[in-house]
């Protein structure tokens, strides 16, 4: 696969308004995307994961080191356009990505304003919709929908600007388990059957444990890297550091520590299941 996404010793500070001083947040990252993955990056609060998502797609620019998106430079302002027409961006609050009054003229405005011909925008609208499973809502208002629906609805505007890469920050951290499950499916079939990249940064440790591919930040630096199972395999480095993993994966290695015979690296609930009946069957 070829690399659509390439962060060279990012680095980035900010100034503290009161003192003045800068504040480093990204301390030299170095991170890249492969076209049609799907990488969630995790860490605690602070750790500088969505500030690294926002240097995605040029919100914000390194103060050293490098981005490049499809091989453009994100310092150069020049490409801003084509950068954001690549990268799009979901946030947690879908209430602040709705503009219109109507479903299908919210999906609609990104594609208007980027001067797509009328036509065009209509396909780009039913796909978009159709995407992420929301044509039938097409006429409903935002603002009576669920929080997983607004989320939807959200993602189809962007998905509607037919980016190549979609970055997720924490989209859903302000819904319920219904909402979630919505939006995780969604992202999923966005990768899997739209062949969309995705970069979802999360603090739900089994949403991350479905990506290819997880990298680990902490206090603004790649911790760990890895498959799912090679990073919540290190279940006490990951606690060292103020993060949880999945309950299935926690549930076998307390059972491993009691000396069961169960393997590193179990992710979900009928794999944790299936170990212990393999160690019950063999006493």
């Amino acid at each position: 696969m070829d690399t659509i996404v390439k962060v060279e010793n990012l680095k980035f500070s900010y100034k503290d308004e009161e003192t003045g001083e800068e504040i480093p947040v990204l301390k030299g990252i170095d991170f890249s995307v492969k076209k049609g993955e799907f990488v969630a990056v995790l860490g605690h609060n602070g750790s500088g994961k969505s500030t690294l998502a926002k240097h995605l797609n040029a919100i914000n620019i390194p103060t050293d080191g490098k981005v490049t998106v499809c091989g453009m430079d994100t310092a150069e302002e020049d490409l801003l356009y084509l950068i954001r027409q690549k990268v799009g961006m979901v946030f947690q609050n879908p209430d602040n990505q709705l503009v219109a009054s109507i479903v299908e003229e919210d999906v609609a405005f990104a594609p208007e304003n980027l001067g797509v011909p009328r036509e065009e925008i209509r396909k780009r609208v039913d796909y978009a919709l159709e995407a992420v499973n929301m044509s039938e809502f097409a006429h409903h208002a935002p603002h009576m929908l669920s929080g997983g629906q607004k989320q939807r609805v959200a993602i189809a505007g962007v998905l509607a600007m037919k980016p190549e890469v979609l970055v997720f920050d924490e989209p859903t951290a302000m819904l319920d388990p219904i909402g979630r499950k919505e939006i995780l499916k969604t992202i999923k079939t966005l990768n899997k059957e739209e062949n969309v990249t995705i970069v979802l940064i999360t603090h739900y440790m089994d949403e991350a444990a479905q990506a290819d591919r997880i990298v680990v930040i902490d206090h603004g630096k790649i911790h760990l890297e890895g498959k799912p199972k090679e990073v919540f395999s290190q279940v006490k480095e990951l606690k060292k550091i103020g993060l949880d993993v999945p309950q299935a994966t926690y549930l076998a290695y307390k059972l491993s520590e009691c000396g069961f015979n169960i393997p590193k690296g179990v992710l979900t609930t009928s794999e944790c299941s299936e170990e212990i009946l393999k160690c019950l069957e063999d006493e």
